[in-house]
């Protein structure tokens, strides 16, 4: 269709129906995204109810695991001198290609006078940065030193400069890896329960137990 043959009335109209055409098309893309609101609330409405059991079920196993391994946990502490503060226990069947384990994990922190023992290592550490190989420990040093994301220390890295006190010597140096060491709280964060059968092949494959997993 050539334009320029039309007149100005068939160019208006053809501009009226562009138009027309255009706005159809967004209403009709407003009415598709409504039906897919309307679609994702009446799935979620539909299969809530459903994941909340599942969730109170998973609890209640969770807990009932708990509650039938509190007695061979109490005899395993007994028998063979296991301390409370151990995070995990393993039990097996008695054929071996079973297994159950319960446990907790934990996140490191530490108390406020960890900061102290960081001060007290960092002022010892400042006062040997005569030449470069004595930059190059305090660099190592500041770099232990150093908190992560979370703003807590690494007890690795708080390994690593008892290691590099014990060799300094340094009673002062001592003294501040010794606070730091101190004030290590690690909290235990939340229980689990993992389950894991033995395949042909004679590994150990996890039962998943979660969403997540599953």
């Amino acid at each position: 269709m050539n334009l320029n043959e039309l007149t100005p009335e068939q160019r208006a109209q053809l501009a009226k129906e562009a138009l027309e055409a255009e706005k159809a098309k967004e209403i009709q893309k407003e009415n598709d995204r409504q039906a897919y609101k309307e679609l994702v609330s009446g799935k979620v409405d539909e299969l809530f109810p459903s994941l909340e059991k599942l969730s109170v079920q998973l609890g209640e196993a969770k807990k009932h695991v708990y509650d039938e391994f509190s007695t061979a946990l109490s005899m395993k502490r007994d028998l063979y001198n296991i301390k409370d503060s151990q995070n995990s226990h393993a039990f097996m069947n008695v054929k071996g290609d079973r297994r159950i384990t319960l446990g907790n994990n934990t996140v490191d922190n530490y108390d406020d006078t960890v900061d102290a023992g960081i001060s007290i290592v960092k002022e010892y550490i400042s006062s040997l940065a005569r030449d470069e190989n004595s930059r190059i420990l305090v660099d190592t040093v500041m770099r232990l030193l150093a908190k992560d994301q979370k703003g807590t220390l690494k007890p690795s890295r708080v390994m690593q400069l008892r290691q590099m006190a014990n060799k300094s010597g340094n009673a002062r140096f001592i003294e501040g890896v010794r606070i730091i060491e101190a004030a290590y709280k690690p909290e235990q964060s939340k229980t689990y329960v993992r389950a894991e059968i033995k395949d042909e092949n004679g590994k150990w494959r996890s039962i998943p137990l979660g969403m997540t997993e599953a």
